[in-house]
């Protein structure tokens, strides 16, 4: 039996991992475990979103994820015979420091985020099979299988990442609402060569060419083509109805796709390809679900453990990050605090359960939006197969003049990368006395702005890219009195802010309180309920 953890980590996806950076970065012992012995897997996801870069930043990763992306992807929509070409860079989104989607593989990702990982000292076990986890009423209890036997875990908390067919989410009778979809997706590395039409894998003739995503419109759903396959050029992911077998494990690649019925989906398409390399093909069955609670006790759900959407709008990667983020700060600061107390840590339980209280109301709203827009994609129903393939090329025409909309196109970015989520009904978000106005609320995300911090305008954002809780004093605040306390907390005085209250910014960049004036006794009273509990230093 082993207690050499505060948090045991199941799951070594982008969801584990970026919650085992957080929990880290927020004073948590990490252990991480992945049942699968080789990191590489064909990724599934190939989008992040601005919101998911802004919560990866604090964590130190996300320079080295940008490096690997393409942040300004053109894209050729292919509506019937007609092409509309647009790129997701540059939007109008003056609040953020990623106006932009980010094409990059999910496998790039894990990378970044398992070298970081390594850099703090813990190491990804790999080989290693969670087989029953529970609580004791004292700790966090789990029994795992490796190579080098079976193992006992102890400790205060059991995170479950680990997929749609989750373990722990088993093990604590967690319920799994939904349904399969009838629609499945296809996955495939191919190399294309040209044979008619207007798309020319090889040699484009215009802005959309083979560095370019490339979709296509029709009738039994759409077809996408990434330049980011990972065994050859092109990454194929096509909608089709589901021809459904036995053993289905959803969300994950399942049997090989013939050729043949690849080629048939290019050429219904219209894509004017034929393949002329195919390493590697995949049927991937969806479903929608969501669990019925975020946590049981000591066990936590999150990313595909706890919400499992179809692929529509690229939620599910970045779900499971923004999930991480969320809870690895609060575990962070409990088992800390529980180790400095020598208590179990189940003394915050306000702080634990706002987890579930503010991300299962958030992926109840993305499941009906992934929903809705999947319907469009690829449901074979009369209706969305005309609406694909009759109407869309009809409405062509009008079709940039949409995309010149940079506002409209923004705000439908803000919806889908969830830069729109609050937490405002949390019990994490209070206000102050007196009331503060003309600044967010608290439960909303911080925007990024230019402030004046010792004379120089700076980016808000950069300057709060570390862990930890940052008070915000307007330039004519009182100074902070020496009995506020917290782990890892800090304070900026703006310059260019007239007033005299306070923000306090979460470790995710929500705000959590506000005041009109330094309010000490309801500053105080949150950041104990945070579990934050050290002197902040200040810079002016």
């Amino acid at each position: 039996m082993t207690t050499v953890a505060d948090i045991l980590v199941v799951g070594a996806g982008t969801t584990g991992l970026t919650l085992a950076l957080q929990a880290h970065g927020h004073g948590a012992r990490i252990r991480v475990v992945e049942r699968r012995p080789e990191p590489f897997r064909p990724s599934r996801a190939l989008i992040l979103h601005p919101r998911t870069l802004e919560v990866l930043r604090p964590l130190g990763v996300t320079d080295a994820l940008l490096e690997l992306a393409d942040t300004a992807p053109a894209v050729g929509l292919h509506l019937g015979s007609r092409v509309v070409e647009t790129r997701l860079a540059d939007l109008a989104l003056p609040d953020t420091a990623f106006p932009h989607l980010s094409l990059t593989r999910q496998t790039d990702v894990e990378r970044v985020l398992t070298r970081a990982l390594a850099d703090r000292g813990v190491t990804v076990e790999r080989g290693t099979e969670l087989i029953t986890a529970g609580d004791d009423g004292h700790n966090a209890r789990a029994v795992l299988r490796s190579r080098h036997g079976i193992e006992e875990v102890h400790c205060p908390f059991v995170v479950g990442c680990d997929g749609p067919a989750s373990t722990v989410r088993e093990c604590a009778g967690i319920g799994w609402h939904g349904r399969p979809y009838s629609e499945e997706v296809v996955l495939a590395d191919l190399d294309l060569g040209r044979i008619s039409g207007p798309f020319d894998p090889l040699h484009p003739s215009g802005p959309c060419g083979p560095s370019d995503a490339q979709v296509f419109a029709g009738r039994q759903g759409l077809l996408f083509l990434f330049p980011l396959g990972e065994q050859a050029t092109w990454r194929l992911l096509a909608t089709r109805a589901s021809a459904g077998w036995s053993g289905q494990n959803f969300g994950q690649p399942g049997p090989a796709v013939p050729q043949a019925e690849l080629q048939h989906l290019l050429d219904d398409a219209g894509l004017g390809a034929r393949i002329e390399r195919l390493a590697w093909s995949a049927r991937v069955p969806l479903q929608c679900r969501l669990a019925s609670r975020f946590r049981r006790g000591r066990l936590f759900l999150a990313g595909d453990a706890a919400h499992n959407y179809s692929p529509a709008t690229g939620q599910g990667m970045n779900a499971g990050i923004q999930d991480a983020v969320n809870l690895g700060w609060k575990l962070g600061f409990t088992a800390s605090r529980a180790r400095a107390e020598h208590s179990d840590g189940l003394g915050a339980e306000v702080l634990l359960d706002s987890y579930d209280g503010e991300r299962r109301p958030a992926a109840h709203r993305r499941m009906v939006l992934t929903h809705t827009a999947f319907w469009a994609e690829a449901s074979t129903g009369r209706l969305p197969s005309w609406l694909r393939a009759v109407a869309a090329p009809r409405a062509a025409p009008a079709v940039p003049a949409l995309l010149d909309r940079r506002r409209l196109v923004a705000e439908v970015i803000r919806v889908v990368s969830q830069l729109r989520v609050n937490y405002r009904r949390s019990p994490l978000s209070v206000e102050g006395t007196p009331r503060m106005r003309g600044a967010p609320r608290p439960g909303d995300r911080l925007p990024d702005a230019t402030v004046s911090v010792a004379g120089s305008p700076q980016r808000l954002h950069a300057l709060l890219a570390r862990p930890g809780v940052h008070l915000l004093l307007q330039r004519d605040a009182d100074p902070l009195p020496d009995a506020v306390l917290g782990p890892q907390v800090t304070a900026l005085r703006l310059a260019n802010s007239p007033g005299r209250g306070l923000l306090a910014v979460r470790p995710d960049g929500h705000v959590g309180f506000r005041s009109g004036t330094v309010d000490p006794a309801g500053l105080t009273g949150w950041l104990s309920l945070i579990g934050a509990a050290a002197a902040p230093s200040i810079r002016s």
